[in-house]
C-alpha cells in the first residue's frame, strides 16, 4: 500500500510558476514510478508527467512539454512538479500518481493522493 499527500497548489496569474509536491509513504515506495495526472470536471484526466523508479528517465505529457518539470527526490520519498508559464487551460486538480509500471502511471495508476487545486486566472 502507498498513500500520497500533495502539496503546493494555490492561485497564480498567467505567466507565473508554482512547485507541487508530492510526499509518498509505505513500506515499499522505491518500488513505485511516480507522476500528475490532471483534471478538470466534465473533461478527461489528462496525464501530465511521470518520473521512473530511480528518478532518472522523466517524461511529459504534450501540454506540459517544455513548460513543466518533474523531479524525484528518492531519499525524501517525494516528487515535485515544477510548473512554469502557467496557462489559464492549466487549471485543473492536480493528482499525485503512482504505479509499479510506467505504462500503467499514464493510463490507469494503481495510487492516487487526493489532489491539489491549481486555479491560473487570466
Amino acid at each position: 500500500q502507498v498513500q500520497l499527500v500533495e502539496s503546493g497548489g494555490g492561485l497564480v496569474q498567467a505567466g507565473g510558476s508554482l512547485r507541487l509536491s508530492c510526499t509518498a509513504s509505505g513500506r515499499t515506495v522505491g518500488n513505485y514510478s511516480m507522476g500528475w495526472i490532471r483534471h478538470v470536471p466534465g473533461k478527461e484526466r489528462e496525464f501530465v508527467a511521470g518520473v521512473d523508479r530511480a528518478g532518472t528517465v522523466t517524461y511529459y505529457g504534450d501540454s506540459a512539454k517544455g513548460r513543466f518539470t518533474i523531479s524525484r527526490d528518492s531519499a525524501k520519498n517525494t516528487v515535485y512538479l515544477l510548473l512554469s508559464s502557467l496557462k489559464p487551460e492549466d487549471t485543473a486538480v492536480y493528482y499525485c500518481v503512482a504505479d509499479t509500471f510506467d505504462s500503467a502511471l499514464v493510463f490507469n495508476p494503481e495510487y492516487w493522493g487526493q489532489g491539489t487545486q491549481v486555479t491560473v486566472s487570466s
